[in-house]
């Protein structure tokens, strides 16, 4: 049988190579897709948002971290869409236009991946159509809008305006993040929730 408590200490560490070879093992052993996910692979990933948020763990750990749950993810979604269970949610998530920043960004999608979440990961310099189209043809929940300079957090309230514009602006929550940007700054522009990093951008997620 899998030893399920090495696969969270795997995960804890950022041991993706472990991390995937006990999955392997556990699902030839008969072990529910979903359940490795809620019962061992995202408490796994609580905890390592946890120990950032105490400054127990830094970037590195959470971007290991996040490739060992990624490296778990990629053995089950494919069981969990063909047993018909959704993601906890479709979240459209990118750099907004004029920014090419994206350490950040993808920090975020890889620990909202490991939250459960479906994430559509449009890159950089984000067009406001793009992440229109992008809400329209995935059916996303929620839009995450990154800005790394203080220049380009405008493009932020342009987007949300677009999506606002395009009548969707009812049917997705929106949340901003980036290291210019505030909880006051979110407010103004009419964004719905706001974190300053990684860890909380699931909490986040799972609030909204």
């Amino acid at each position: 049988m899998a030893d399920l408590q090495a696969l969270h200490e795997a995960i804890l560490t950022g041991n993706a190579a472990t991390a995937k070879t006990i999955t392997e093992f556990a699902l030839k052993d008969g072990a529910a897709p979903l359940a490795l996910v809620q019962d061992v692979m995202m408490p796994a990933m609580d905890e390592v948002g946890k120990k950032f948020e105490a400054n127990e763990y830094f970037v590195p750990e959470l971007l290991l971290a996040a490739r060992a749950m990624k490296a778990c993810l990629e053995l089950i979604r494919p069981l969990l869409a063909a047993g018909g269970i959704e993601p906890a949610g479709k979240i459209v998530i990118g750099t907004v236009k004029g920014d090419l920043h994206d350490i950040g960004k993808n920090l975020v999608a890889a620990m909202l991946e490991g939250g459960g979440y479906e994430v559509i990961d449009l890159g950089v310099n984000v067009d406001p159509a793009k992440f229109v189209r992008a809400v329209k043809e995935k059916g996303a929940g929620i839009v995450a809008l990154s800005a790394l300079l203080t220049t380009t957090m405008p493009a932020m309230k342009t987007t949300i305006d677009a999506i606002k514009n395009a009548g969707l602006r009812e049917s997705v929550k929106i949340m901003v993040g980036g290291a210019p940007v505030t909880e006051s700054y979110a407010k103004e522009i009419g964004a719905d929730g706001y974190s300053q990093n990684a860890a909380g951008a699931v909490m986040l997620a799972r609030g909204l």
